[in-house]
């Protein structure tokens, strides 16, 4: 038999590696470890509340580059949007802005002296009770957050496609019963940036 005619070498050194299994779930993961190290743990929430921990922070870290883009900031948005939604004339008082947007009236008064600065707000006394202060959406101020909101919103539902209509429906139930049941059992229903005060 010529050296031609022999069988290919299979020595171990000499065969392709065998493919690597894929990486487990890190989420379950953790949850394994923590049961492994400490029996007893409930480990149920992992599943849940990790994975919304970091959805939360790629999805803020992407829509923080969307607006980068569009030159405005979050807080910017938030109070241009709160303005628009609420139709013509897009006023609201400073109170009812911050009732609308979950903050502090601190947090408004440098929202929207910020948005006047930048010449997309307006502000005005307020007919009637004192020191009452109006808030107006100027049309520089309509237009940057009518082109913002649509490069947002369609950019987050781009990434909400790798789920059906049916199940983006049911999870969105899913997320609202969760978010009221939780908001009632730590009796505070502020919504702020994720890891803030």
């Amino acid at each position: 038999m010529t050296a031609a005619d022999q069988p290919p070498d299979r020595s171990p050194h000499l065969t392709e590696p065998a493919p690597q299994a894929a990486p487990a779930d890190p989420v379950a993961a953790i949850a394994a470890a923590w049961e492994r190290e400490r029996p007893g743990t409930p480990v149920s929430s992992i599943g849940i509340v990790t994975p919304i921990w970091r959805l939360a922070k790629l999805l803020g870290d992407d829509r923080r580059r969307v607006l980068a883009r569009a030159g405005i900031d979050a807080a910017t948005l938030d109070l241009l949007s709160v303005l628009r939604r609420q139709g013509p004339p897009y006023t609201l008082s400073t109170r009812e802005l911050g009732e609308r947007s979950l903050v502090t009236a601190g947090a408004v008064s440098q929202r929207v002296a910020r948005a006047e600065r930048d010449g997309l707000v307006t502000r005005a006394p307020g007919a009637g009770r004192p020191r009452t202060v109006q808030v107006t959406l100027t049309e520089a101020g309509h237009a940057l957050v009518e082109s913002t909101v649509d490069q947002v919103l369609t950019r987050e539902a781009d990434l909400l496609t790798g789920l059906t209509d049916a199940q983006q429906r049911e999870l969105t139930e899913l997320l609202r019963l969760l978010l009221s049941d939780v908001q009632r059992r730590l009796g505070d229903d502020r919504i702020t940036h994720v890891g803030q005060e």
